[in-house]
């Protein structure tokens, strides 16, 4: 797994009573398992080739630093409120100082109006989001491809 690393969280404040962290570890690497979720999420807005080219570009991806609050507005998301169940169990993993896994991001075209997409991870932005908005979040960060347009010659 290697070393896991820390990301400040500078406005945390605790809740229900809770100790909550300043600082949340992250894996050096997405888990395995994050590859084929993003992949099965991806399914649903694109086409088989493209889900495959996305994911192994993903694989391969140089880690990237954004802030929480501008992955959500870039991704067009709300933030989860701390009940949604998956929040909770990602801020227990921030308490027990488990690692995260960085998310998973296809990068949105603004030409075009594509928002980015979290292809996984998005739990875990809004947890961070919790303890800061101003979380940097470790992301693997790809572009859509580009697909040749054949003009219709009728």
């Amino acid at each position: 797994m290697g070393k896991a690393k820390k990301s400040k969280a500078d406005e945390a404040a605790p809740a229900d009573g809770a100790e909550i962290p300043t600082t949340v570890l992250w894996r050096d690497e997405p888990a395995k398992h994050d590859y084929p979720a993003a992949g099965n999420y991806l399914s649903l807005l694109a086409d088989p080739d493209t889900v495959a080219y996305l994911v192994d570009q993903l694989q391969h991806a140089p880690i990237e630093h954004f802030r929480a609050n501008d992955l959500l507005r870039a991704a067009g998301l709300e933030l989860l409120p701390l009940g949604d169940y998956s929040v909770k169990v990602d801020l227990k993993k921030m308490i027990l100082g488990t690692p995260l896994s960085p998310v998973l991001i296809v990068r949105g075209d603004v030409l075009n109006g594509f928002p980015l997409t979290i292809a996984d991870g998005y739990h875990r932005i809004c947890a961070s989001y919790h303890l800061s908005e101003k979380t940097y979040i470790p992301c693997k960060v790809v572009d859509l491809p580009v697909k040749e347009v054949v003009p219709d010659k009728s």
